[in-house]
Formats: structure tokens, sequence, C-alpha cells
């Protein structure tokens, strides 16, 4: 696999447009900071580890009469073409009905939590 972010994003579009309950995904610390994220922001019900030596990460989908809470995902940095921002620069996502993902210095985090912490760094993700 070269893109493992691109994999889970198109895990989860897949499961929700599925109305699959839960997705099993191979487990990475980058992936398990992206997950941990949704579940902060409300996209996903409960995140899980099983696992000790091949971890898998287990995501409960939210959803409000029979439609994913998760309503669209994009992948902005790519292994080809990376998009940094600065702190002043990271994007609202839907006026603000999104959330964008940034990987800074100090770890993955939300894009309002960089602003408010000035911190910039590599934009990973938005979701809606």
């Amino acid at each position: 696999m070269h893109d493992p972010i691109s994999d889970l994003l198109t895990r989860i579009r897949n499961a929700g447009m599925a109305r699959h309950a839960k997705v099993v995904i191979p487990h990475s610390r980058l992936k398990e900071a992206v997950a941990k994220i949704l579940k902060q922001e409300g996209y996903v019900a409960d995140l899980v580890v099983e696992g000790d030596i091949l971890k898998s990460l287990v995501l409960t989908l939210k959803y409000e009469q029979r439609r994913p809470v998760i309503a669209g995902l994009k992948q902005v940095s790519t292994p080809g073409l990376r998009r940094y921002v600065g702190s002043t620069e990271i994007p609202r996502v839907l006026g603000g009905m999104g959330v964008a993902i940034v990987s800074t210095s100090q770890g993955v985090m939300s894009g309002l939590q960089a602003k408010k912490e000035n911190l910039g760094g590599e934009l990973v993700c938005y979701v809606w």
C-alpha cells in the first residue's frame, strides 16, 4: 500500500455508503491520530485498537436517520504532492461545518486547534 491515508478515507467512505456499523482498518499511528480527531469532532461513535502484534482499528460509524454523519472526505496532501499551510492559511471547511485535519510538529490535530496553538503543518484531509 503506497498511501495509507487514502486507504483510511476510502474504507470509511465505502463503509458509510454500504451502511456498515463498523469498519476495520489496518493500524498505524497516523491513522489512529486521524481517527481520534474524527471521534472528538463527533463523526465517529467509537474507536477501538485491537490486536497485539498485528493491530487494527475498529471504527463504529454514526448515522442520523439512516444517513451517515460523514457526508464527505477529501484527501488534500498526497505522497506525490504534499500540501503545507501556515497557521494563518488553514482553510475553513464548508464555512466551519466541516473540519480540516493538520499534521503539525506537535502531532495531528484539527484545523481549529492548530490555529489556536498557532501551528502550521501538512494539510492531511477535509471531513464534512
